[in-house]
């Protein structure tokens, strides 16, 4: 499976979740391929501190040279290659829908596709139920860029938990293909 994460400036939640896919999909034994990007992202910049340190302190994810990650800009060539991409609010959605009209049928927001993603059929069918639904602040894993450490540590714990669930969602059918 091949699957992007999305965020803002493509340096704290769509990283850390990248990351966390990573780890599950490892553990798991599943061949997935995961890209991170985000809608206003400065290219080749560093994830923040605050998102390294909250990732440095997570004990599941297990070692990865963090400071390897370069932000990147979304681009159509990332929702042409993805399977899925995951964003972490309505207003990624929104800005794939509007600049990358081609991958409409595979962007969802993960905790509105957690939430609500129907439990059997192939997984391009659910991604693709998911994606008819409106997007919705009420789905946003709130960014905590401005934030202070406790925030950074609440979204990457929120996220891991919906890495968790995803996994469960996911765990039948990782493997097919869309």
């Amino acid at each position: 499976m091949k699957i992007v994460t999305l965020c803002t400036g493509n340096v704290a939640r769509s990283v850390m979740l990248g990351y966390m896919l990573e780890t599950l999909a490892e553990a798991q034994g599943w061949s997935w391929e995961i890209r991170t990007a985000g809608t206003f992202a400065i290219e080749n910049q560093g994830m923040s501190s605050r998102t390294f340190q909250s990732l440095s302190q997570l004990e599941e994810l297990g070692e990865y040279d963090f400071a390897k990650h370069r932000s990147r800009q979304i681009t159509a060539e990332d929702v042409q290659w993805a399977d899925v991409v995951f964003a972490s609010e309505a207003d990624h959605v929104h800005f794939v829908r509007t600049n990358h009209p081609h991958g409409t049928h595979k962007v969802v927001q993960l905790k509105h596709f957690v939430a609500t993603s129907p439990l059997d059929g192939p997984l391009g069918e659910r991604v693709g139920a998911v994606s008819e639904l409106a997007p919705d602040v009420i789905w946003d894993v709130v960014d905590p860029a401005g934030g202070d450490q406790a925030m950074y540590d609440a979204t990457a714990q929120e996220l891991w938990d919906l890495t968790q669930a995803l996994g469960v969602l996911l765990a039948e059918e990782y493997d097919s293909s869309f």
